[in-house]
């Protein structure tokens, strides 16, 4: 009996030292299966895009396979609650965009904490929104736009990515500033709603540049403006709102989370791949195409950036009074 509760005794240390060193044994391999990246925004829009970029990138370089999945609805909430509520063990990532700090006060009853219950990884890179309307729309500039819409208030909606997503906050901030009044029109997704801004249902859209650039370049819309303090370096001939709206901003960020716990190694290792993809000429000049600018940041750092502009966007939210409850 002695021997046996001995032997029980070791063999539950054994077992202890094990469980203890588990979480850095998987990270020293990691990846050893699939990770799944959750993105809270319909296949073909711009999240998408430069999601299903950068996983390829990192499916090559890591060996095995970054499995984009579309979580879309409650302006990224459904995804974001995904990711949380996975575990926090690396294989399951949320892709981080503009509305995960914006929600955070536009929504008033969402079931989870952003900034506390996730973590920061990486950062991808920086973009602005593009003002795009309707061809048969008559406006030709932003002045003209704000002049048309001052002129027949009501009358003109706007359509965006979801409720909480720079892409609505833009126009909300827009609709403040200019005093324009202006119907707002959720879908479920930016790559939804084109089909409606082009056949003039929904009259414009501020939506992230790598969509609106890939349909105004194919003259399925008219480009009037993007929402960067300064020309945007890959459209230097669309200029600016803040030129005709002073103090007029808007500029996004794309990056990368995870649930809260999950180790540390594992952090290092995908902030150091999506490093070393930000410094890959190809994977750059893809980003370029699309409008954005690479953006490399520590954990710290980019968890620095989304505190921040999840206070700023409060005070946008607080500003334009919108909320959803």
């Amino acid at each position: 009996m002695l021997r046996i509760l001995r032997n029980s005794v070791f063999g539950l240390a054994v077992l202890s030292t094990l469980f203890a060193f588990t979480p850095r044994a998987s990270a020293a391999d990691y990846p050893n299966r699939p990770v799944h990246w959750l993105i809270g925004f319909a296949a073909g829009g711009p999240v998408d895009i430069v999601a299903r970029i950068m996983a390829q990138w990192l499916s090559d370089h890591l060996g095995q396979q970054f499995i984009v999945e579309n979580r879309t609805g409650s302006g990224g909430n459904i995804a974001a609650a995904a990711a949380i509520n996975a575990p926090a063990d690396g294989y399951t990532l949320l892709f981080v965009a503009p509305n995960n700090a914006i929600s955070t006060s536009l929504y008033k009853k969402l079931p989870f904490d952003f900034l506390r219950d996730t973590v920061p990884v990486a950062s991808i890179m920086q973009l602005t929104n593009m003002l795009v309307v309707s061809n048969a729309f008559p406006a030709k500039s932003v002045q003209e736009f704000i002049d048309y819409c001052k002129a027949n208030p009501g009358k003109v909606s706007f359509a965006s990515s979801g409720n909480g997503t720079s892409v609505h906050m833009s126009a909300e901030l827009f609709k403040v500033m200019t005093k324009c009044d202006m119907v707002h029109v959720p879908y479920r997704g930016s790559a939804i709603a084109f089909p409606d801004i082009i056949s003039n249902k929904v009259q414009l859209i501020f939506d992230n540049l790598p969509s609106a650039l890939e349909q105004a370049k194919g003259g399925n819309v008219r480009a009037l403006g993007v929402t960067s303090p300064q020309r945007w370096p890959s459209v230097p001939d669309v200029p600016a709102i803040a030129e005709t709206v002073p103090g007029f901003e808007s500029v996004g960020f794309y990056g990368i989370s995870a649930p809260k716990g999950t180790p540390p190694e594992v952090i290092e290792i995908l902030n150091k791949a999506v490093g070393e993809a930000l410094k890959d000429p190809k994977l750059v000049a893809r980003l370029t195409e699309v409008g954005g600018l690479p953006k490399p940041m520590t954990p710290a750092e980019f968890g620095k950036l989304v505190t921040d502009e999840t206070e700023k966007w409060r005070k946008v939210v607080e500003f334009a009074g919108v909320s959803v409850d």
